[in-house]
């Protein structure tokens, strides 16, 4: 009998995926020597804090909810679900871990890594984004550049009044289809809101990897084309936990400082000499005897200066 395809009617957790129609073991223990992790993996970046609390948590009662992997062979196993649990059981020395193996072809293991990371409350946008783009292509059978494609077809096609292709429309439908599984976005929504994000600069993104700046305020910032300013940006943002206004003002009061053309020594010498020149008579400095010996001896100085300097260009 042929096994049913992974389909995704709604977002569920690792323990709902283990009753898919595919064979699974009971949860049993192996040496943490034994799993190894794929090199595609949704999430990137782990939060410090967070899993220094994780680990001390492992330290004191072990890992509670067992790995989900499927067998490589040899004795090895590839972790499917559980990556800060792996990490955290390592750092805190653990030995063995408990997992739940199951028999899995590599589109079902990605599939499943994705729709487990998807849940995940500390996800950050970037990954959210990356997961969903694979989630989609891997549903649809086309790589994530085609995904794209689509969405932006299906939406010129919309703008412009126009019917799909028979193959557009069913491959936007079961897009839409996922994506109410997902629960947060729908086909339009997530092209013009989710997928730009993809497009910020790099030092934005990393910014947003780690989850140190909100989604709009990292948008926002991404404006600021020269890449020093956008990192003093960046900066001052994160470690003064800038509101979203007070970012965009700090932006406008870059770019106005950029417009203001710069003042030449010459000019601010000059500017400096007519406004003295405008103070004089009203000091009324030669009433007081040492002030008035004070301002000649300035004077003689300066007439000295000006004496020099015409010499020197005769």
């Amino acid at each position: 009998m042929t096994k049913k395809r992974l389909e995704v009617p709604k977002m569920r957790g690792v323990e709902d995926l283990l009753t898919m129609d595919v064979e699974a073991s009971a949860a049993t223990t192996i040496s943490i020597d034994k799993i190894r992790v794929a090199k595609k993996q949704p999430r990137r970046w782990f939060d410090p804090e967070k899993m220094s609390q994780l680990v001390q948590s492992v330290r004191e009662h072990g890992i509670l909810e067992p790995l989900l992997v499927r067998p490589l062979g040899n004795g090895e196993y590839e972790l499917i679900a559980g990556e800060r649990r792996l990490r955290a059981g390592k750092v805190a020395g653990l030995a063995e871990v408990p997992i739940v193996s199951k028999e899995l072809s590599d589109k079902q293991a990605l599939e499943v890594t994705l729709l487990e990371n998807l849940q995940r409350e500390d996800l950050n946008p970037v990954e959210e984004v990356e997961a969903i783009l694979e989630l989609l292509a891997i549903n649809l059978d086309v790589s994530t550049e085609e995904v794209k494609s689509i969405l932006n077809v299906a939406a010129n096609a919309k703008k412009r009044d126009l019917e799909l292709t028979g193959n557009v429309s069913r491959q936007l439908e079961q897009i839409e289809f996922i994506l109410a599984g997902i629960g947060k976005f729908n086909a339009e929504s997530f092209r013009t809101s989710r997928l730009p994000l993809l497009s910020l600069p790099a030092d934005v993104l990393e910014v947003l990897r780690q989850g140190q700046l909100e989604f709009t305020k990292a948008r926002t910032i991404a404006r600021v084309k020269d890449r020093q300013q956008r990192a003093n940006v960046l900066s001052s943002a994160i470690s003064q936990n800038l509101s979203l206004t007070q970012i965009k003002e700090l932006i406008k009061q870059l770019q106005s400082s950029e417009t203001t053309p710069a003042v030449t020594p010459e000019k601010a010498l000059s500017k400096r000499y007519v406004e003295i020149g405008k103070r004089l008579p009203q000091a009324q400095l030669w009433k007081d005897d040492k002030k008035r010996k004070k301002l000649e001896r300035l004077l003689n100085e300066l007439e000295k200066l000006l004496d020099e300097s015409e010499m020197l260009n005769k």
